[in-house]
């Protein structure tokens, strides 16, 4: 449902493989999760969105053409989709406050407002999100505060706080993640953990030093023939950490939703560069690993989840 899907030109609109995954969910009664109406990213957004003939588009021709993209989807789908990620990865990685893109050049934090109204008033019954990743990190967390109360104080209808969840091993920040739910609840906002996976093969230093070091790391694929005890049983802990967090603070969190159902499917094994990577509850035979069980584990602890 990315823009670059759906609308890869002016004149298309694409909805087969969406159509599909709704009446899917719908058969099994599943509710869903729309990812996601504007990806605040010049790389993930169709280039004809930012220009007009040879020039660049003004602002009010790329907030209509946003408005057009935002209604056309949550129109068709409205009633069928329970929550939309609207505005996607807008805050800046660095010092700046957003995200340097073709929308906030154009726009500034304008965007984001204008598709929160936008998806609320094609369907009012929608719960709405922010997501982005990292932002349980303390500089981009005030960013994204700051971003928040804007929003707040022009009355944007805006219900949630996607944090994407793709974590290092032995990286998981779990200080930071709670201190983050609690600061977005002080808010009266709800919190997601929108992306979930731990990674076994940390990949911080992919983009250390302009890049230095990813010849050496392209060539790393040390768990080809299968993950380690070792390393499974560390992954386990963490993941059941994570899980008492959030268990937690249930009363904050609508949702965990993994960033795919096995290790076989995960982003992980391709980005950013190949290899085999084990970051879910299950491995590539559909099978759970020992994250699974301590994840389940972490839950019944508090009483929250009822099993037979």
């Amino acid at each position: 449902m990315k823009p670059q899907s759906v609308q890869p030109n002016a004149e298309t609109q694409n909805y087969k493989k969406p159509d599909q995954f709704v009446e899917f969910a719908a058969s099994k009664k599943l509710r869903i999760c729309g990812h996601c109406l504007v990806w605040a990213k010049d790389d993930r957004t169709p280039d004809w969105f930012f220009k007009s003939n040879e020039e660049l588009a003004s602002r009010e021709l790329l907030l209509e053409r946003m408005r057009h993209s935002i209604r056309s989807q949550v129109e068709r789908y409205k009633g069928k989709i329970a929550m939309w990620d609207v505005v996607n990865e807008a805050l800046d990685d660095g010092k700046e406050y957003l995200r340097p893109s073709g929308w906030s050049k154009a726009c500034g934090e304008d965007f984001i407002a204008e598709a929160f109204r936008c998806a609320h008033g094609a369907d009012p019954e929608a719960l709405l999100i922010y997501n982005d990743y990292n932002n349980e990190s303390p500089a981009k967390r005030e960013k994204m505060l700051k971003l928040i109360r804007s929003l707040q104080s022009q009355d944007v209808p805006i219900h949630a706080v996607g944090l994407q969840g793709h974590y290092e091993i032995d990286k998981v920040p779990f200080q930071e993640i709670e201190d983050t739910i609690l600061a977005v609840k002080d808010l009266g906002l709800k919190v997601v953990i929108s992306e979930l996976d731990i990674d076994v093969i940390p990949r911080g230093k992919w983009w250390a030093e302009n890049g230095k070091f990813r010849e050496e790391m392209s060539k790393l694929n040390p768990y080809a023939d299968g993950c380690p005890e070792e390393i499974l049983k560390r992954q386990a802990e963490q993941y059941g950490k994570l899980f008492e967090i959030f268990n937690r603070h249930s009363d904050s969190i609508l949702r965990v939703s993994f960033w795919n159902l096995h290790d076989g499917q995960s982003w992980l094994n391709n980005f950013p560069w190949r290899r085999a990577n084990h970051p879910l509850l299950f491995d590539r035979q559909r099978q759970p690993k020992p994250a699974f069980q301590s994840v389940i584990d972490a839950l019944k602890s508090k009483g929250s989840l009822k099993l037979p």
